[in-house]
């Protein structure tokens, strides 16, 4: 069974740390969030065998490793211990810089080493048959259908993440030019191509949008908005996504998935690999490159099923 992580670090070393991802580095909330969890168990478990925790140059490489063991004993995934690991490590770095503390014992554990896993996506037809039930519920002046048709041509137009189409303004979309400037992973900005479809979704949903009540100033500034004219929260535009998939039966897909469908339908058509990385917000080449395994995938797949030989 899995046991939580704590939640809130009482180390005041470890709260410069994170307020200094927050104000210096400017993480996102959700990264600051998770490294306080991963913190708060590695502080707890350094308390449990140090005798206290706040000493942090005493930790040596046994500590560490029997940190990555603590955590695997626990239950947690590969994936959450190798994500708490890296949260450590890059606490120490943080440690050296500013007070003197030796990093190096923190790479003295291994990282898990994570299974490849090929991202979920939609295939052409479905994407087809997506918009098709959306266009037919948006035909009217009605404002949800319109804002869930922008929304979910936005993002297939795009490959944008939830945090950054949550986030988006009214002033980052310039219908004009076809392009949206997006803030993502701390807080670079890019600029990203719109596709037709997506700018005339949002040509028809803006004016009914600009009708609704704004509460407050943050509220009026934001692009997608509930039908009381506030902020739509990333839950509300998952489960817009969620119920557009329901509708045509997809199973299995997150909204995640037209991020992936996006990179995937680009690269099958031949786009360039770094210009897809570039339009992702991808800090590594390799991040990308998990898109030309499921296309290699696709093409084993026809293969098979269409080679007299195979």
């Amino acid at each position: 069974m899995t046991s939580p992580l704590p939640r809130v670090p009482a180390d005041p070393l470890i709260r410069d740390y994170l307020l200094h991802l927050e104000k210096e580095t400017q993480h996102s909330p959700h990264t600051v969030s998770a490294y306080a969890r991963d913190l708060a168990a590695f502080e707890k478990f350094c308390g449990r065998h140090y005798g206290r925790a706040g000493d942090w140059a005493a930790v040596d490489r046994l500590g560490f490793r029997g940190f990555l063991g603590d955590l695997q004993r626990r239950g947690l995934s590969k994936r959450t211990a190798a994500r708490a690991l890296s949260a450590v490590r890059s606490f120490y770095r943080y440690l050296q810089t500013h007070h003197g503390v030796n990093a190096a014992v923190s790479r003295a554990a291994r990282v898990p080493r994570l299974p490849k896993r090929l991202p979920g996506h939609l295939e052409r037809g479905q994407v087809d048959e997506l918009f098709a039930a959306l266009e037919t519920r948006a035909a009217g002046d009605d404002f949800a259908p319109l804002r869930d048709l922008a929304i979910l041509e936005l993002f297939y137009s795009t490959g944008m993440r939830l945090s950054e189409l949550q986030g988006l303004e009214l002033g980052a979309v310039d219908l004009l030019s076809d392009q949206v400037k997006v803030r993502g992973k701390g807080r670079k900005e890019r600029i990203i191509p719109v596709g037709g479809r997506a700018v005339r979704a949002l040509r028809r949903y803006l004016p009914v949008r600009e009708a609704l009540p704004s509460p407050t100033v943050a509220d009026r500034r934001a692009l997608f908005v509930s039908t009381r004219g506030r902020r739509l929260a990333a839950r509300s535009i998952q489960r817009v996504v969620h119920r557009a998939f329901d509708s045509i039966g997809v199973d299995g897909l997150r909204t995640h998935s037209l991020r992936h469908s996006f990179a995937t339908h680009l690269l099958d058509a031949g786009a360039d690999l770094r210009a897809v990385q570039e339009m992702l917000g991808h800090a590594s080449l390799s991040t990308t490159q998990v898109y030309t395994h499921t296309s290699v995938e696709r093409l084993k797949k026809v293969y098979q099923q269409a080679h007299p030989r195979a």
